[in-house]
């Protein structure tokens, strides 16, 4: 095995264009470091329908030129077969997006040079953006696909590499098996062209008309009040989420200073991602920093390629009657369900129509407020890939903190017109004297208490979720915090409204638990709901509280049940 592996090793050098991971790759083929060899050579990083994501290093198994360069080719192969747009004699385009992260030029510039010696067209967006600028480029510029360089809110050891169809929204099956299949096709690097010119790089005029489709997301003539303070998490968000806060007339954000430029190395927290432990801390002393007039009326927070948005508010109470104070006494992060619920509600307010839709990970109380306003609503397997193909979609979110307020522009989530939605509300409610926990507190007495959270856990060792899952399949529980489960679905057999996926759902009474295994991080997913009814604002302390209890009695006999 060992001399198997080396020659692997020295085939893979003689091929590598990458003098960084070369020289890696020879130090550990003359150090014969059989474990580090196995490692980046026990298989390939595998395409899926999140594209790729995986550690940067040599390797097959890890993220480098080499890997981004066959997934071009596969990518482009694919592409070929489907033939030139309708109506149209070009060659179709391909435009490509990148973040701020270790390599992402690299990656992006290999891809077009990919693309171009494939016979097709290509455009590289003009420095590192965010996320949703990509996916809003592919449609404004009438693309057959789209790349966007980006391990999101992964470490920063991490890269990834999402791919997104002519209709703006990620892919889904079989297109990533098909491209799959082409990836696996290619012989060998040298079999690739790549020539050194050929492709665009475009100028500021995306950015331009990605920013003046913001104008769409707000109310003419509604209230631009709200103060913000807000961190770019070390990513790309600022100078668009800037520009677009200018354009609409709200404050200027005042920025997180620490974290505002980016910066691949993520220096001030574990994981540059707002839901994670600490990752806020330096926001929050922000705020607590300001006050009389500068005293900001919430947090905002990107994840690094500005997908995503985080929204944190002060959260005082007052004892005597449960109410929200409005001096607060600490921010706290608002979870995704929370922020998911109050753009639904404030959309209702606008008069918006169409299909609201969510992953099934998210709070139902969606499906409330959409039944409530008689709309429809739908629920889609995890991830906007999903949720951006709901058919006539107005507004879909997932409880990661993603939000797609404005389909026709950008269909993915996107950080930073959920950013402007949710200032134009807190905007709104300030001027009727009220925050936004007192509109949470309205839909649940309008709809009940429905309370969410989450038992997630990180593992180095990928079998540990694979046995978690097997325990509760051959041995599941039967019931839940004293809540018998009167219904369970393995979601591989998929259902009448969903694709089979890996993942199990538990129905119990008055409780919905979905567990799943992450599909970008090392993690298995347990996601909680507890739905309390409500009579009037006087009952909700005693709601919450009994919310907080069971929930945290399911968490516990769910991790118990699995072996976690």
């Amino acid at each position: 095995m060992h001399d198997e592996l080396i020659a692997q090793a020295q085939a893979w050098l003689t091929e590598d264009p990458d003098p960084d991971t070369r020289t890696e790759l020879a130090r550990l083929i003359d150090a014969k470091d059989e474990t580090e060899l196995a490692a980046r050579f026990s298989g390939t990083l595998q395409f899926g329908t999140a594209g790729l994501r995986g550690e940067l290093g040599a390797g097959p198994m890890r993220m480098n030129r080499s890997v981004v360069i066959r997934a071009a080719a596969g990518l482009a192969a694919y592409l070929k077969k489907q033939g030139p747009p309708a109506g149209e004699g070009e060659a179709g385009l391909v435009v490509i997006g990148y973040d701020a992260r270790h390599k992402s030029h690299d990656f992006a510039q290999d891809t077009a040079a990919v693309m171009i010696g494939a016979g097709l067209r290509a455009a590289v967006l003009p420095r590192p953006l965010p996320t949703p600028v990509l996916a809003f480029a592919i449609r404004h510029l009438g693309a057959v696909a789209g790349v966007e360089v980006t391990a999101s809110h992964n470490p920063p050891r991490d890269n990834g590499y999402k791919v997104y169809l002519g209709d703006g929204s990620q892919i889904v099956p079989p297109a990533d098996i098909d491209i799959a299949a082409e990836i696996a096709a290619v012989p060998s690097l040298t079999t690739v062209a790549r020539p050194t010119e050929g492709w665009d790089t475009l100028d500021d005029s995306v950015l331009d008309a990605y920013l003046a489709r913001t104008d769409a997301v707000l109310s003419e003539g509604s209230p631009r009040t709200a103060r913000t303070v807000y961190t770019a998490m070390h990513g790309v968000g600022k100078d668009v989420l800037l520009a677009a806060f200018a354009r609409a007339g709200f404050p200027a954000p005042v920025l997180v200073a620490e974290q505002a430029d980016p910066d691949p190395e993520f220096p001030t927290v574990a994981f540059p991602n707002p839901e994670e432990p600490g990752a806020m801390d330096l926001a929050f002393a922000t705020a607590r920093a300001l006050s009389g007039e500068a005293a900001p009326d919430l947090i905002i927070a990107n994840d690094p390629d500005a997908d995503r948005c985080a929204v944190a508010v002060q959260d005082g109470t007052d004892a005597t009657d449960g109410a929200h104070a409005t001096h607060g006494t600490d921010w706290r992060m608002l979870r995704g369900d929370e922020v998911g619920a109050l753009l639904a509600a404030h959309l209702v307010r606008r008069g918006a129509t169409g299909t609201f839709a969510e992953s099934i990970v998210s709070s139902s109380l969606l499906g409330r407020i959409a039944e409530k306003a008689g709309l429809p609503h739908v629920e889609t397997l995890t991830g906007f890939k999903w949720i951006a193909r709901a058919e006539g979609l107005r507004y879909g979110y997932e409880e990661a903190l993603g939000y797609c307020v404005d389909p026709d522009g950008v269909r993915d989530k996107d950080g930073i017109t959920a950013a402007l939605l949710i200032t134009e509300l807190a905007s709104q409610l300030k001027e009727e004297g009220r925050t936004l926990l007192d509109l949470l507190d309205d839909l649940a007495v309008e709809h009940g208490l429905h309370a969410t959270d989450q038992l997630s856990v990180r593992v180095e060792d990928l079998s540990l979720i694979a046995a978690a899952m097997r325990r509760l399949r051959e041995q599941p529980p039967t019931e839940l915090a004293g809540l018998p489960i009167t219904r369970t679905d393995d979601l591989t057999q998929g259902t009448a409204e969903l694709p089979p996926t890996d993942g199990l759902r538990y129905t119990l009474d008055g409780a919905r638990v979905i567990v799943r295994p992450s599909g970008t991080e090392p993690k298995l997913k347990c996601y909680l709901e507890v739905v309390i009814p409500v009579g009037s604002h006087q009952d909700l302390p005693a709601a919450r509280a009994k919310a907080t209890a069971l929930l945290e009695s399911i968490k516990r006999d769910l991790s118990t049940a699995a072996g976690i």
